[in-house]
């Protein structure tokens, strides 16, 4: 681990990129900091020490901007609009023929639907924005505090607040495409992986200050597990053979190669849980606004029990999406792959179709073990610092980028052999 560590810091490309990435989370952190117009400082850490922070608009909201909403800085909004247009983009190539007609054009159809994306990220971006200034205003973000964290709630000073946090979310989508262009990683993940990773320690403080270190103890030998369980799950994959068939292009023989398809067992990441969260959060949100109370409290057993068929249900859907066994078959057949004892076309799409849906039940229900539990021991109003959400975020995006240090490792000591 350490050699790798030492070769990654003395090629001079990986190092500059890291540095780069390291920079891009420094001012991300900053501006997480950093108080919108309007906002009285002193107030809302009153306030922060004064309130539950258990409410649905904290608990999956603040997670990803770490912190910073409740902070109400200009980073606020943080980098969910982005997440969320980016699925919806994904999801509407299944249903307009023009956005799946752009999908299939390679790099320059998939740069019209970032576009695409980017504006519904302004989009959404002003929506939260304006919800959570009104909630600010109108003190339901702080529900019981003393003290008022927007003294000032004329139209002119709430403008600015929307305006100042709709552009800290576009900059925090340009900081993430620039990590993903010049640094390492995907600098989305890697950003939200860093908002979640620096509330660790604060949270792990808070459970020894209220439980007891022998609580604290327990809580990092399930923690130890946890991540684990979540790693062997992540890199389990069921492995379809394929063998490609010998042609002649020219005089030369190309093919005959063996090689196989992964399948995930969780196939569909961590968007279901992402999912499930989003939607389950949004009537805490709204109450508020309406004047009303949520319509399921975040502590019953109704919303727990929603909350695990939303993540199956949304499992099943993101899969869907994500992997088309019929377009695979036909890519097969394209390049002259087809899986031994199948026969190309439409026994492959079947075959992959049905190894799919073997794997789909124990994905969605190893999600289900991971986000639940945690809810019904805790329940919402108990940050726990290794919760299945963050768990999931932080070790996923954690493999990808070493995964992507290795390889441009590997990339470099071969170029290197070349030479």
């Amino acid at each position: 681990m350490l050699s790798t560590i030492r070769a990654v810091l003395t090629v001079p490309d990986i190092r500059k990129k890291i540095l780069f990435t390291l920079g891009v989370v420094v001012v991300a952190r900053l501006g997480s900091a950093v108080p919108a117009p309007g906002v009285s400082f002193p107030n809302i850490q009153q306030c922060t020490r004064e309130i539950d922070k258990g409410n649905g608009l904290s608990t999956l909201f603040d997670l990803f901007s770490g912190g910073a909403l409740l902070q109400l800085s200009i980073f606020a909004v943080g980098v969910l609009p982005y997440i969320s247009a980016t699925i919806i983009v994904q999801l509407l190539t299944v249903v307009i023929p023009r956005f799946a007609r752009l999908k299939k054009e390679g790099r320059a159809g998939q740069n019209t639907l970032n576009q695409y994306g980017r504006y519904l990220t302004i989009a959404l971006a002003t929506l939260q924005a304006a919800s959570v200034t009104t909630l600010a205003a109108s003190g339901a973000l702080f529900a019981g505090c003393s003290v008022p964290v927007v003294p000032r709630t004329d139209t002119m000073t709430l403008a600015v607040m929307v305006v100042v946090m709709v552009a800290g979310a576009a900059a925090m989508m340009w900081l993430g495409e620039q990590v993903t262009e010049k640094g390492v990683g995907n600098g989305i993940s890697l950003l939200i992986f860093v908002s979640i990773a620096h509330r660790v320690p604060a949270d792990l403080r808070a459970v020894a200050d209220g439980f007891g270190v022998l609580t604290l103890i327990g809580v990092l030998a399930i923690g130890i597990v946890l991540v684990a369980g979540v790693v062997m799950v992540e890199q389990a994959q069921r492995r379809v053979p394929v063998q490609y068939t010998k042609r002649m292009v020219g005089r030369r023989l190309y093919g005959g190669s063996s090689t196989y398809l992964p399948l995930k067992v969780n196939q569909a990441g961590v968007m279901p849980v992402i999912f499930a969260g989003s939607v389950l959060s949004l009537p805490a949100v709204v109450a508020p606004l309406s004047g009303g109370a949520p319509l399921l409290p975040p502590s019953g057993w109704l919303h727990t029990a929603l909350h695990a068929a939303m993540i199956v249900g949304f499992a099943y859907f993101s899969i869907g999406i994500l992997f088309d066994p019929a377009e695979r078959a036909a890519e097969l057949q394209q390049f002259g792959g087809f899986v031994p004892g199948i026969r190309p076309g439409r026994p492959t799409r079947e075959y992959l179709g049905f190894v799919l849906n073997r794997l789909t039940p124990p994905g969605a229900a190893y999600l289900v073990a991971v986000a639940v539990p945690p809810q019904l021991l805790f329940g919402q109003s108990q940050s726990l610092p290794l919760a299945g959400v963050s768990v999931l975020i932080m070790v996923g995006v954690a493999l990808e980028t070493v995964k992507q240090l290795e390889s441009q490792l590997g990339q470099h000591n071969y170029q290197g052999f070349l030479r």
